[in-house]
């Protein structure tokens, strides 16, 4: 006797936290977009020793100011042109994005550590304690950031170093002023109240119930604060505060090439829209984080 096979109906798991992440994420184009080129320039930047066709500072002396490859008078050779001491625009530029990559993050691996220290101090600890603190963000605030990171570097002096520290004093109040107000709002909620009465201390408060529950307000403004940490010591280094020649730095490469505007388009050109590229990706990576991880702005 033949049996019908009866179809047996399985309930759907639900998506997990990474796949409704992901979807919430993948539905903003721009995002995506922004993620693609932040991937693409992380991977120049990490293995530009391998595929960039010529050292960094290794000049040509039969090549001054040589044009593109596409235009006349460019040789494939140097394939994005060369600069007023023959130098290959397209190796500075792949090496300048390890320098700038870098220098974004770590000001902004900088100014979160930092940062959230001091709003935990703030959200947990209130009183004059807070109010010095916080008081102490709002001056450095009232003040024009880059006019601020020029003042702490003409203190400290010219530098990578010092450009990175002044960069982060100047984003820091930020990250302080996000983390006080996710403290303060979770330390009112029933899970911290029993871990209290559970006996937990407040490093354990802090750092292991609600700092794990702040995560993504820091996590959207990190994004967002690469960008502005890469446009910061970009003006440094066209001021000639950051980063010093010959280094490879796009700002640098800026300032280098500034007597060149009218006679040799590329050599400013290619290094603005390098700085455009990369302010540009973060800023629409942190918006796409911002729509994932925000509940009142998921789609």
């Amino acid at each position: 006797m033949n049996t019908a096979a009866v179809p047996v109906e399985r309930n759907s798991a639900p998506p997990g936290p990474w796949r409704e992440f992901w979807h919430s994420f993948s539905a903003n184009r721009g995002a995506v977009i922004g993620l693609g080129v932040v991937v693409f320039l992380l991977l120049v930047a990490l293995f530009a020793p391998w595929i960039a066709p010529h050292a960094p500072n290794q000049t040509d002396s039969t090549a001054f100011l040589r044009p593109p490859a596409w235009q006349e008078g460019g040789t494939a050779t140097h394939l994005l042109g060369t600069d007023a001491i023959g130098r290959d625009i397209l190796s500075r530029l792949m090496f300048g994005a390890r320098l700038s990559l870098s220098i974004g993050m770590a000001v902004v691996a900088i100014s979160v550590a930092v940062g959230i220290a001091l709003g935990l101090i703030a959200g947990f600890f209130r009183g004059v304690l807070e109010i010095a603190i916080m008081r102490l963000m709002d001056v450095i605030l009232t003040l024009p950031s880059l006019l601020l990171a020029i003042v702490i570097v003409a203190i400290l002096g010219p530098g990578l170093i010092n450009a990175m520290l002044a960069v982060a004093i100047v984003v820091l109040p930020h990250y302080v002023r996000i983390t006080r107000a996710a403290v303060i709002s979770e330390v009112s909620r029933d899970y911290v109240t029993a871990a209290r009465v559970s006996g937990a201390g407040t490093l354990r408060l802090m750092f292991r119930e609600v700092l794990p529950n702040c995560a993504a307000p820091l996590i959207v403004q990190a994004s967002l604060g690469v960008s502005t940490a890469i446009l910061d010591a970009a003006a440094l280094g066209f001021l000639g505060l950051g980063a010093q020649p010959p280094s490879p730095e796009w700002g640098t490469m800026l300032a280098d090439a500034r007597e060149f505007v009218l006679r040799a388009w590329w050599v400013v050109t290619l290094p603005g829209l390098a700085i455009l590229a990369a302010v540009l990706a973060f800023n629409l990576l942190g918006d796409g984080l911002r729509d994932a991880l925000d509940p009142k702005l998921k789609r």
